[in-house]
């Protein structure tokens, strides 16, 4: 049994490890046995007095997901059907409006639609709120059954209504599609300036990159002025397939590094001597809060190593890492095992990474910004192991500077850095999922402009040398 790992958001596209089936009998201490007693007891009430007949498949199943999901927001309990197709989903293609959903409090909120889907053509935007789906309320559903209903056979419609912050709420129609990922899209600016945008991390984003990085380096003819790597909107996916992008612009060092209660749990993942695609050409990493999991590891690690600066808005903070258990003749559990940490031994969970340049979307003017939802705002989400500690210090230290002896400096920052000063309000982007990329970006103009600055310095620099 292969191992999977998925680090994203808790949505559609999930980063997990996939463990071997469990197949060794449980067992319990005099407590659960208690507990388990109390169980049945339940069970069988629901299962012979209910009002209406229910099967003991739906019970048990619902159990099962109410256990899981009540740890945090990202495990749960996968039947037969959903392991299948979140199987098929992380190959890169599915059916269905092509949006990356998450819940809290009953609402369900779109993380960000997928480009080049029904969701995103219809103007659907990261923290809109679907409240019905064909008339129907969907405060008493499940994710899982949300998701159900919104795939379906390609060229039917689904009727969705919408509450957008600040808006009336309104219907948005559209017509189901056979949605495939396109995992790695590029184009070449002016100025032999590369762009190259992951929409995912799906079984084709190596490849992917590898094939745009060498058709760009062909169009430049050799003299490539900067890559801009835009990971915004991005929730994320395969584990090994962030690594495999870090390690794309590295020479060497260690990616990320996975922390658990368990042995298997424990894991840093390191990037190959003389990785590096494009020998030290300078690199501006997109981030936003749509970018979560897989892409906030690539953009850490790049960030941590010196390798990359980053540009645009904090990202969602999802800093864990679900394992997928394949439960034989029963779907599987997806569970939440282990924190992973950056280079510099940084946790981003319900914390996000902030960028080096805060960079908000804008159009001619500053366009209104809407509030996404982030993982410190779901309900249970895994607290921050540096929290505590972070603020504890940071409460020792004198407006003036620390006095000696009396604070530590701040955790987890590598020597002479200074960290990125925190965003003054909640980083929210009403980034139209449509401009990405296009001459209209302005977070992309920026980053273009930045890349130029970058070599006139460089030029100079060599210049007087």
């Amino acid at each position: 049994m292969r191992r999977l790992l998925l680090v994203a958001t808790a949505v559609s596209l999930l980063s997990f490890p996939l463990y071997g089936a469990v197949d060794k009998p449980a067992q319990f201490g005099a407590d659960a046995v208690r507990e388990m007693d109390l169980f049945a007891r339940v069970f069988e009430r629901v299962r012979t007095e209910y009002v209406e007949p229910v099967t003991d498949e739906k019970l048990i199943e619902s159990a099962l997901n109410g256990m899981l999901t009540a740890l945090d927001p990202h495990s749960g309990y996968m039947n037969e059907q959903e392991f299948r197709e979140m199987e098929v989903q992380t190959q890169g293609e599915f059916g269905g409006i092509g949006a990356e959903i998450t819940q809290e409090n009953g609402q369900v909120k779109i993380v960000t639609p997928i480009d080049d889907t029904p969701a995103a053509r219809a103007g659907l935007k990261p923290g809109d709120i679907i409240a019905r789906i064909d008339e129907q309320p969907l405060a008493d559903m499940t994710l899982t059954e949300v998701v159900d209903k919104l795939r379906g056979k390609p060229d039917t419609d689904v009727k969705l209504t919408v509450q957008r912050e600040g808006k009336q709420p309104f219907d948005v129609s559209l017509t189901r599609a056979v949605v495939k990922v396109q995992s790695v899209k590029s184009h070449m600016e002016p100025d032999n300036i590369a762009y190259v945008r992951i929409t995912s991390f799906t079984e084709q984003t190596e490849e992917g990159l590898d094939d745009a990085i060498e058709k760009l380096k062909q169009q430049s003819r050799g003299t490539l002025g900067g890559l801009v790597l835009d990971l915004r909107n991005d929730p994320g996916g395969l584990l090994d397939q962030a690594v495999a992008v870090a390690g794309s612009f590295l020479d060497g060092g260690e990616i990320v590094s996975t922390r658990g209660r368990q042995a298997d749990d424990n894991q840093s993942f390191t990037a190959k001597q003389n990785g590096d695609l494009l020998h030290g050409v300078p690199i501006v990493v997109m981030i936003n809060g749509g970018s979560a999991s897989a892409s906030e590891i690539v953009a850490g690690a790049l960030q941590d190593h010196h390798r990359a600066i980053l540009l645009g808005t904090k990202s969602f903070g999802k800093g864990s890492v679900q394992t997928i258990i394949p439960l034989p003749g029963h779907g599987a559990m997806r569970l939440t095992t282990a924190r992973y940490y950056t280079p510099s031994g940084r946790s981003i969970q319900a914390k996000g990474i902030e960028p080096d340049i805060t960079v908000e979307p804008a159009k001619i003017e500053r366009i209104a910004q809407e509030k996404m939802v982030h993982e410190a705002d779901l309900r249970g989400a895994l607290k921050n192991p540096d929290q505590n500690a972070a603020a504890g210090a940071a409460a020792t230290v004198p407006a003036s500077g620390a006095a000696p002896g009396k604070a530590a400096p701040p955790p987890n920052v590598p020597p002479g850095t200074t960290p990125a000063a925190p965003s003054e309000q909640s980083e929210a982007d009403g980034l139209d999922a449509g401009l990405l990329g296009t001459p209209q970006d302005y977070q992309l103009a920026r980053a273009v402009d930045l890349l130029r600055g970058v070599r006139i310095y460089s030029s100079l620099a060599a210049q007087k040398s």
